[in-house]
């Protein structure tokens, strides 16, 4: 139940950055791409981090590195690929140009893209604190690095396909409440399998990578300054650091 615990306090935090898109109001658009450049090359670091100083090492530790663990990590990155595919899952980080947009199709997709994105959070959530508190805390911290800039693009992109800012930031907070119904999926089944979390954990491991390397790490080779560059790598780093440090919590 302590698990259960902290996989929801953790998830219902996370639901609240939903309202972060508001910050586009706030901060110029130029400006606020600037610093959202800076925000994903550090999620790229925590994602990264995270799967190969947390998840992966208390896999093995329980399980060993057997084909097995390498079966579900795979299979995490192809089937968020194929996910993708098929919902035209895109994390837009930085904000789309000031244009007319078609409401329906634009701002449906992203909710739907949106719903399916925050239940897989909540499974990873819920899975890394079934291995211990610090990896659980570390998965949280990279979800919601990655969170930030996902949730300002989100918001961007249903308001400028035609929604009101109330309305937008209502429909965030709703599709981001699928991680808890994520928490409670994964947490159902992890009563009934053995060794369900752990290969969860496995699938969230790809699903990490896939996300990092496919989807953030392209958008920053949209900078070419190199004193930019070297401040995004600097990011990246920083990101790789803290959940290196969060492993002297275990």
């Amino acid at each position: 139940m302590e698990t259960l615990f902290f996989a929801l306090l953790s998830t219902l935090i996370i639901s609240l950055l939903a309202v972060v898109g508001l910050i586009i109001f706030i901060i110029k658009k130029d400006h606020l791409n600037q610093l959202l450049i800076y925000l994903i090359s550090f999620s790229a670091g925590a994602l990264f981090g995270n799967v190969f100083f947390h998840l992966i090492p208390e896999i093995s530790e329980e399980t060993g590195f057997n084909l097995n663990l390498g079966f579900f990590l795979i299979g995490g990155i192809i089937f968020t690929l194929i996910l993708e595919k098929i919902i035209r899952w895109r994390h837009i980080h930085l904000l789309p140009e000031e244009k007319k947009i078609s409401a329906r199709p634009v701002a449906l997709m992203n909710l739907w893209s949106d719903f399916f994105h925050n239940l897989l959070d909540g499974m990873a959530i819920i899975s890394a604190y079934s291995l211990n508190f610090a990896t659980g805390l570390a998965t949280t911290l990279a979800v919601v690095f990655h969170e930030i800039p996902q949730e300002i693009g989100d918001f961007a992109v249903l308001v400028y396909g035609g929604l009101k800012a109330k309305k937008a930031t209502i429909l965030n907070f709703l599709t981001a409440l699928s991680a808890i119904l994520g928490v409670f999926l994964a947490y159902f089944f992890g009563q009934r399998a053995d060794h369900f979390f752990f290969y969860l954990a496995a699938f969230v491991a790809g699903n990490f990578v896939y996300i990092a390397g496919s989807d953030l790490i392209p958008e920053l080779h949209r900078e070419t300054k190199i004193s930019k560059g070297l401040i995004q790598v600097g990011a990246f780093g920083l990101g790789v650091m803290v959940m290196f440090l969060l492993t002297f919590l275990e």
